[in-house]
């Protein structure tokens, strides 16, 4: 399939030139092209923030949430629906800030959908200041004197909270984020891709160059099915010593989704849209429920 099946031609691209978000956005239509995903089957679900304006730049289904809230409606469009692909675009400020606590019960419930998270270290539409995984010492109009809080960790918290598929790319390695994006839409369950993706206006520390001389690529000896192992490799970079491993972390198969768990598939899978109302037992619920 050619990528350029969703593409957005007439769209008003807000981006600043050179922004990674434009490689991320090249990556994930090629991953959906190699897929072979019909943009009818597909839905994109974001927040707010320059990664969130991703999904108007790609020809599919949308649905676009309040800041940091964008796992909720993603969860309840796959229960909904599970024959859709569902996935939930966002940056580091919505997704680990705002959106800290529905990330923490979204890994719990593991919804089978994808999470890419576009982790720039830096709050970009609101002009610059601190996220929630800037590094220490991090200077911005707003932090004057430099980040002190220690950095979130978003791998190591979804690798101890037992989430199914952890990874991280960096946007300027195309090919790899491409790949890593298919395995995790293939995969069965929550998938975390955190993508280190430069703001080339309001970051100028941590550059397309500084994430290319502080990152690795985790080797073949690397088994993404220990989780301890998988805990240990997250723990790495950050500290000003080590650097970023990137791949895949970690991979649990065989879990059951949030959707596995309601009740409404347990006999019958189909699509909740698909069914017919029974009105004689809707009556009957309403009647019930009269005068309480």
């Amino acid at each position: 399939m050619d990528p350029e099946i969703f593409d957005m031609p007439d769209a008003d691209v807000a981006w600043c030139p050179g922004c990674g978000d434009f490689l991320i956005l090249k990556s994930l239509k090629q991953a959906l092209a190699d897929l072979e995903i019909n943009p009818l089957e597909l839905v994109l679900v974001s927040g707010i923030g320059q990664a969130g304006k991703l999904p108007h730049y790609l020809k599919s289904n949308f649905y676009n949430g309040l800041h940091g809230r964008s796992l909720s409606p993603a969860t309840a469009i796959k229960a909904s629906n599970p024959q859709l692909v569902v996935i939930d675009v966002s940056g580091d400020g919505c997704m680990y800030g705002e959106g800290g606590n529905h990330f923490l019960h979204n890994i719990r419930r593991n919804p089978d959908i994808t999470n890419l998270v576009h982790n720039n270290m830096v709050y970009g539409l609101t002009k610059g200041q601190a996220s929630p995984t800037s590094q220490k010492d991090f200077k911005t109009p707003f932090q004057v004197e430099g980040v002190f809080e220690e950095p979130f960790n978003p791998l190591s918290v979804a690798i101890a909270l037992g989430a199914t598929f952890v990874a991280r790319t960096f946007a300027g390695n195309t090919s790899q984020t491409t790949e890593i994006i298919k395995k995790a839409i293939k995969h069965r369950g929550y998938a975390l891709v955190d993508i280190f993706q430069p703001c080339v206006t309001f970051n100028k520390f941590n550059t397309f160059q500084w994430f290319k001389d502080n990152t690795y690529q985790l080797d073949d000896s690397h088994d993404p099915t220990q989780i301890k192992l998988a805990f240990e490799k997250s723990l790495e970079g950050g500290d000003g010593k080590g650097k970023f491993p990137l791949g895949i972390f970690y991979i649990e198969q065989g879990k059951r989704t949030f959707e596995d768990n309601l009740p409404v598939y347990q006999e019958d899978k189909t699509p909740l849209f698909q069914r017919k109302v029974d009105k004689n037992k809707l009556k009957a619920f309403i009647e019930s429920k009269r005068g309480m």
